[in-house]
């Protein structure tokens, strides 16, 4: 089938086309209502189907042959440790954690936080809360104390699941001292502290509620997953909030394993059997999505990897995966992709490994500017393809459907819309734009399955943050346009456009722009407030590593390239190089906090910094 008749059909037909995608799972009962509405007018999926995710993604999977495949391999060079586990032990591991958990208490309907690094026994725990019909909320490993309380307190978990601690490059993180601060500090006080203990760090578990993971798991008996209604909540997952406050975006089971199984093959052309890596963090969307879920529900081999793009040893660690394991999809942040080739800028350690197994490289979370998917599909020689989504969606708004029918790609574009996603682009009015006119990018109502329903404990907040701007429709928060072919160009945040003298304009755009020198390995550009014009565009560049330049000569280039592509309108004459760029653990340049810095404004650290050194030397430019 091709592309445009598979999305016309989920346009047209949208029930009976996710009725068709609801069969390739295996439900305990299947769902007699497709679609609902709630009291709210709210959409759900599969509302009343019985099912249980867990089941889906290793019990199924283990009943119908492929009990001795590998399910999940970790790969920690942090450690110097490897380890693959089969369909049936990853099975056997989570049924006796849910039943550790079980032992303590927790049941259907209970909040389990996740507060661990990348090791396998995060994923055990995701799975085995899905087992029982808990509701996990992963926090980034190492978060500090208090934004944990304050999803501690949201959440209110019967039980905390943690490590000793987390590994870096050059140093160990202690987790359970971060843990005790933020326990001390919530008001909401969990029953249970269940901490796996590392070698390389001990944790002190001398509280009463401390309990040491690996003793609890030898003396627990596993249990049989526990069914669940297609609208029950499979995760929590807290996203940053205009207010300081973290949304807690949550997730259905139904809609979330129908749209994960799909996603598989139409989106990533992978097939049960297939090597998949997604190279994130299971405490964000992709983690959730792309290393747990969807590969698994697919009966796929997925990667757990403990370690980074480069210094773990070096810019080819992601090669030495993908050859090593006969990777067919890699999936990961463009930033990850902008530090190989800062490191390695004529691709040295590319042609080091055999790459054959790979068919495809994917890549999200942000824009994928036009030169780094220049440089990586040249010297990959594989195809690049930007797709783009949130963390509210849980997996693609638009991409190339690659198992559908392969379209031509645009350099900064994400291609189509996926099947499911009206993609409307609407002017500040609400009214619709021509093609190629930038505007807000929305979603027409009803969403598609594995779409947030709610803010956990918060409708009102999800009504105002997403509903209420457009009504009928989604509002993403991104700006974008499509152009004649249908293809989406979705250029950042909204509030990373500037109104330069009246003139509307993408910082994004301009980013392409100074990113296709070939001494900038990244850059941004951000609005300084200006008396005259209201704000002038100011850029930040960092060189690539092997680079040596004039700076003044440099800047000089970036202007002129920028006058010469969009024009003196955008007034764009103020350059700095920087030596990095401040941005969160995920590697989302923190933009907005940038432009607060440079224009005096009071700013909040945001806590998912990953180092908060980079904000001093933007300051250090006043």
């Amino acid at each position: 089938m091709s592309y445009q008749a598979e999305y016309d059909h989920s346009m047209q037909n949208p029930e009976e086309f996710w009725k068709e995608k609801a069969q390739d799972v295996s439900w305990f009962k299947f769902p007699d209502k497709i679609l609902s509405q709630d009291e709210n007018g709210i959409h759900h999926w599969f509302a009343d189907g019985e099912m249980n995710t867990c089941y889906m993604a290793l019990d199924y999977h283990v009943e119908n042959g492929r009990g001795d495949q590998a399910a999940l391999i970790y790969d920690s060079p942090v450690t110097d440790t490897k380890k693959t586990y089969t369909y049936k032990e990853l099975r056997d591991e989570v049924a006796t954690c849910a039943g550790m958990l079980t032992e303590l208490g927790t049941t259907k309907g209970d909040r389990v936080i996740i507060y661990m690094p990348m090791i396998p026994e995060a994923a055990v725990a995701m799975l085995a809360c899905a087992r029982i019909g808990a509701i996990h909320s992963v926090v980034f490993g190492g978060f500090a104390p208090r934004e944990l309380a304050i999803r501690i307190d949201d959440a209110k978990p019967r039980v905390i699941m943690s490590a000793s601690c987390g590994i870096e490059v050059k140093r160990e993180i202690a987790y359970k001292p971060m843990l005790d601060e933020a326990i001390k500090m919530a008001e909401y006080k969990p029953e249970h502290c269940v901490v796996f203990q590392r070698p390389e760090v001990t944790a002190d578990l001398s509280s009463e509620r401390d309990i040491d993971w690996q003793e609890a798991c030898a003396k627990a008996k596993p249990v049989d997953c526990v069914p669940v209604n297609g609208s029950d909540l499979l995760y929590i997952l807290y996203t940053s909030g205009t207010t300081g406050k973290p949304k807690g975006v949550v997730r259905e089971n139904g809609g979330h394993a129908v749209a994960m199984k799909y996603s598989m093959k139409a989106i990533y052309d992978v097939k049960p059997g297939d090597v998949y890596w997604a190279a994130s963090d299971v405490g964000w969307v992709v983690g959730h999505s792309y290393i747990i879920y969807a590969p698994l529900l697919q009966g796929c081999t997925t990667i757990l990897y403990e370690g980074k793009p480069i210094m773990t040893p070096d810019a080819g660690a992601f090669w030495r995966i993908v050859e090593e394991y006969k990777v067919k999809a890699l999936f990961t942040a463009p930033t990850a992709f902008r530090a190989i080739k800062k490191e390695d800028p004529d691709g040295e350690f590319i042609k080091q490994y055999d790459l054959s197994s790979l068919v495809n490289i994917f890549s999200a979370g942000e824009r994928l500017d036009p030169p780094t998917y220049e440089w990586l599909s040249e010297k990959t020689e594989r195809p690049v393809i930007d797709h783009w989504w949130q963390t509210e969606t849980g997996w693609a708004i638009a991409a190339n459907m690659m198992g559908y029918e392969v379209k031509p790609i645009k350099a900064g574009s994400a291609t189509v819309p996926v099947s499911g996603f009206n993609v409307q682009i609407l002017d500040d009015n609400g009214q619709p734009v021509p093609s190629g006119v930038q505007g807000n990018i929305t979603l027409k109502l009803p969403l598609p399955p594995s779409c947030l329903t709610t803010i956990w404990q918060d409708f009102n907040r999800f009504k105002s943050s997403y509903l209420d701007t457009y009504p009928g429709y989604y509002f993403s928060g991104d700006g974008g346009y499509i152009d004649e072919e249908g293809y989406l160009f979705v250029m950042g945040r909204v509030d990373d456009v500037i109104n330069v003298a009246g003139h509307r304009l993408s910082t994004g755009e301009m980013e392409e722009i100074v990113g296709k020198h070939s001494a900038v390995a990244e850059c941004s550009v951000v609005g300084r407030n200006d008396n005259l014009k209201g704000q002038m565009p100011v850029g930040f560049v960092v060189l690539k590593s092997s680079v040596t330049v004039d700076e003044a000569e440099l800047s000089k280039e970036l202007v002129q390239l920028v006058r010469d592509s969009i024009g003196p309108v955008a007034c764009f004459k103020e350059v700095y190089i920087v030596p990095r760029l401040p941005k969160t653990r995920s590697g989302k340049i923190l933009r907005k906090t940038i432009r607060q810095i440079f224009n005096q404004e009071e700013y909040v650290v945001p806590s998912t910094i990953d180092d908060p050194e980079s904000l001093n030397e933007i300051k250090a430019l006043l």
